[in-house]
């Protein structure tokens, strides 16, 4: 059997998530149907992230094992064939058997972007999560710094998250200001803050649940320091509301074995 590893590129917003689901479509089951016409196998399409409902992916990485003789390249055409111009398989390629997207992964990245602007481009408004004030970013910034290290996230985790554990560590939590986002090679003017989170890995709506905490401390209902106490709590009711899926992104997925793989 060959191992065969994907780059994956996809707009979430018609989708319930990357897993396969007994109601709605997903990432995955689309992959693994068009699998079975182009290849007349039933495969298992593993992911490095099951994103949620609505929520993007730039970098998303998969990998599935076929008796196909198909190339990579043409195992990449056949399924962009196949399926809708908002998922897109970038790059396919020979993957060592012991290979696993999910397992093999050292590190993932997410964006979250926010956008306080009075107007904002119609090209932009299924990615963003518009919120119609200011936000202190310097106060979110210092909240920020206690989500970084290793924690129990327990106070962050959405519900029905299967993680063995919710110990995280989180490397890297920053918090920027923008007044144009570039998109198609054109910028869209506007207030963006983009929120990046860094770590080993992240339990269900763990992103969307800090980005929506720093943003009741951007706006003055949390301080800074608070974000210490709510994750000795381990009480996800003391942390702050969930973020909107639309402004989320699974950025990148990191491996040992290769800088140039995902990207």
């Amino acid at each position: 059997m060959r191992n065969i590893r994907m780059l994956i590129q996809y707009d979430g917003t018609d989708y319930s998530g990357w897993q396969v689901q007994p109601i709605g479509v997903t990432i995955q089951g689309l992959l693994e149907e068009s699998l079975a016409v182009i290849t007349g196998e039933r495969v298992e399409v593993i992911a490095a992230g099951r994103t949620d409902a609505g929520v993007h992916a730039l970098g998303q990485c998969a990998n599935f094992k076929t008796a196909s003789l198909l190339a990579p390249g043409v195992l990449r055409d056949a399924l962009n064939a196949h399926l809708p111009p908002d998922i897109r398989i970038m790059r396919a390629e020979e993957a060592d058997e012991s290979f696993n997207a999910r397992f093999s992964a050292t590190g993932k990245s997410y964006v979250y972007i926010i956008s306080t602007g009075r107007i904002i481009s119609p090209f932009l408004n299924r990615y963003l999560w518009r919120l119609p004030y200011s936000l202190n970013l310097d106060a979110m910034r210092a909240a920020a710094v206690h989500l970084t290290g290793t924690h129990d996230f327990s106070a962050f985790r959405g519900s029905g998250c299967g993680a063995k554990t919710s110990v995280r560590t989180i490397s890297s939590a920053s918090i920027d200001a923008k007044t144009a986002i570039e998109f198609m090679t054109l910028k869209m003017e506007g207030d963006f803050i983009i929120f990046r989170f860094e770590g080993d890995a992240f339990l269900r709506h763990m992103v969307r649940n800090m980005v929506g905490t720093l943003v009741d401390v951007g706006r003055g209902k949390i301080e800074p320091a608070d974000i210490a106490r709510i994750l000795d709590t381990c009480d996800r009711k003391c942390a702050g509301p969930t973020a909107p899926a639309q402004g989320l992104f699974l950025e990148r997925i990191n491996y040992p074995f290769s800088s140039r793989y995902p990207v």
